[in-house]
């Protein structure tokens, strides 16, 4: 797939539309004259998500009512639809050629995945990071998933008001395990399409992770389930309703939910070592870019063509050698959108990129000698 153009209005500072190359897109320029607002605007586009915030009303310009990102794209089997995001305080709404969208229809369309410094928690950071890559993953090659995922959350919530209430009151035990039993159904149910949706996805990563694009380390990936050990996983609903009978009482102690697919962990290694652990700063970065790729091979194999790949502020990230690497992989794979502010890159990577100078939030388009 290939994004044609973009343009936007009201979001953030940008300003204008850009016409975009085929295969790598940098753009450039000081930091704060929004680069990176313009890969939030290609993600979003996208997505429908940002990679920056959670409250899409910041992004709406100061004093503007709703902000608009609109941009052709085109399928790999030739047909170019016109996508447009529209932002109304903290509501989302999506057309295809003029006419609104459900989600699950627009999310068909397209997609990016995105490299940002913040990636980095997945390898570096908490167990919820890893978790959310993992159902990130799983949404963009069947984005109707994302309707799981929502209910699982629900149930949660609500069964952790539930556990709140019953140990404000002092419930009997009994009469708690009673309360609770509807909740853990649902949860049971939602569990498990849940783990197994993500035990998949780990295997298909695995089976396309580049192990040893930035060097000799071989990566591998283990999705750990908090039940591991407790009993036969492979009917994982039944030892889940079964964990969730046992620990009632220590449910309402902790007054919330200790039991299921939100206290599970996925398992990073470069040749068998923890890398969130061992690994240095650079096999951590070059780790996150080599699940990212991973994510790229899984999804051409689901939709028979590449999403968009989007890395912000690349050489603070990585060393030169790492980039070359990364390029000549991406190369005639994927459209790939680069920020930057130095011009040492384009002078070592720009040969074959269209190249925007930002400034105010406006592109030009620049030639690789006026950088």
């Amino acid at each position: 797939m290939l994004l044609e153009n973009l343009e936007a209005r009201a979001f953030r500072n940008l300003a204008g539309k850009i016409d975009w190359g085929n295969g790598l897109n940098v753009l450039i320029g000081d930091n704060g004259q929004g680069k990176t607002n313009w890969l939030e605007a290609i993600n979003l586009l996208s997505t429908t998500r940002s990679f920056r915030t959670a409250k899409l009303q910041e992004t709406i310009r100061f004093g503007e009512e709703l902000a608009i990102i609109r941009g052709r794209v085109r399928q790999s089997e030739g047909i170019a639809r016109d996508l447009q995001v529209t932002l109304e305080k903290n509501i989302k709404s999506f057309s295809i050629n003029g006419k609104r969208e459900s989600y699950s229809r627009y999310a068909e369309e397209m997609h990016s995945f995105v490299f940002t410094a913040e990636s980095l928690d997945v390898v570096r950071g908490q167990p919820e990071a890893r978790r959310r890559f993992l159902d990130e993953s799983i949404i963009a090659v069947h984005p109707p998933f994302v309707q799981a995922f929502r209910d699982l959350a629900r149930t949660l919530k609500q069964k952790n008001a539930l556990l709140q209430a019953i140990a404000e009151r002092g419930d009997p035990l009994e009469k708690a395990a009673e309360l609770l039993e509807p909740w853990n159904e649902q949860l049971v149910s939602l569990a498990g399409r849940v783990h197994r949706g993500r035990v998949r996805i780990v295997e298909r990563l695995n089976s396309a992770l580049e192990k040893r694009l930035f060097g000799n380390e071989d990566v591998q990936l283990r999705y750990v389930s908090s039940l591991e050990g407790k009993g036969d996983l492979s009917d994982y609903e039944a030892l889940l309703a079964e964990r969730l009978r046992m620990r009632v009482q220590a449910e309402v102690v902790a007054g919330r939910a200790l039991i299921g697919p939100h206290r599970d962990e996925l398992e990073i290694t470069f040749d068998g070592h923890d890398i969130r652990k061992y690994g240095s700063s650079g096999q951590q970065r070059s780790a996150m870019l080599v699940l990212l790729l991973a994510n790229l091979e899984v999804f051409r194999a689901t939709r028979g063509e590449y999403p968009l790949f989007l890395l912000d502020d690349i050489d603070a990230e990585l060393d030169f050698k790492r980039i070359g690497s990364l390029l000549e992989f991406l190369e005639g794979r994927t459209q790939t959108f680069i920020t930057t502010s130095k011009a040492a890159f384009v002078s070592e990577f720009g040969a074959s990129a269209a190249i925007f100078r930002i400034a105010a939030g406006g592109a030009e388009s620049a030639a690789r000698s006026a950088v």
